[in-house]
């Protein structure tokens, strides 16, 4: 008996090694297989045509019409004759100071200011706009008796007094204007001087024109007393 399980024992780890062996090549067919069939392209499924939108034709009309409407600024009939971005200040009270006599400097706003000349009378002013809201916040004639002051601690910056019409009434104010540098400062001050001797020009012709008319009018009147103390004369012979 001994003998005859000796012999079966060889017998049985060869089974059993030959049982492992093909488990083994059939975990390698099947993992094989697998990653096969994970290689293989996957088939998208079949989209169906879906149904095409028809565009609607339907019309709608607005329940208020609204006409279009010309916006005039009321700078259409001047031209240009300067213009530099630059901060404006004016010197009064603020709204929580009004009636008290407390003044001080506060900042109105930033944009272009732009010398203009009107193309038939050719008269000149100074106006600004706010940036973006485009509100008028300096607006006055450019007259001849205004004088740039240095600002005090600052080689680019201006200050004078006008009669303002940026709120549509007259109103005294003093200005303060700042610019980006010196040479623009300087350059402003040069087309300002410039332009205030053009409108004291104009406004001397204008004069002159205005007494020439008086003249000719008082002479007019004078011919007509002429004529009729001479018809006088005449009906009294």
């Amino acid at each position: 008996d001994n003998h005859r399980q000796s012999l079966r024992a060889p017998l049985q780890a060869s089974k059993i090694r030959s049982i492992a062996f093909h488990s083994f090549r059939n975990n390698e067919r099947i993992q094989v297989t697998m990653a096969a069939e994970e290689e293989k392209p996957k088939e998208t499924p079949k989209v169906e045509d879906a149904p095409k939108e028809e565009e609607s034709t339907a019309t709608f009309e607005p329940v208020v019409k609204l006409e279009e409407v010309e916006v005039k600024s009321g700078e259409e009939e001047e031209e240009v004759v300067l213009c530099y971005r630059s901060k404006l200040f004016i010197f009064g009270e603020t709204l929580l100071d009004k009636g008290t006599g407390n003044k001080s400097w506060r900042e109105r706003g930033v944009g272009e200011v732009r010398i203009l000349r009107h193309r038939e009378h050719q008269r000149l002013r100074i106006l600004m706009r706010q940036e973006k809201t485009m509100k008028v916040i300096c607006n006055h004639a450019l007259d001849p008796r205004i004088k740039l002051e240095p600002n005090v601690g600052s080689d680019r910056s201006w200050v004078w007094s006008a009669f303002d019409f940026a709120e549509g009434d007259l109103v005294e104010t003093v200005f303060a204007l700042r610019f980006a540098n010196s040479e623009i400062a300087s350059e402003f001050k040069t087309k300002f001087e410039e332009s205030q001797k053009e409108m004291e020009t104009l406004l001397a012709g204008e004069d002159k024109a205005d007494e020439d008319g008086a003249a000719d009018e008082a002479a007019e009147a004078l011919a007509g007393l002429d004529t009729k103390d001479k018809e006088g004369e005449k009906s009294e012979e």
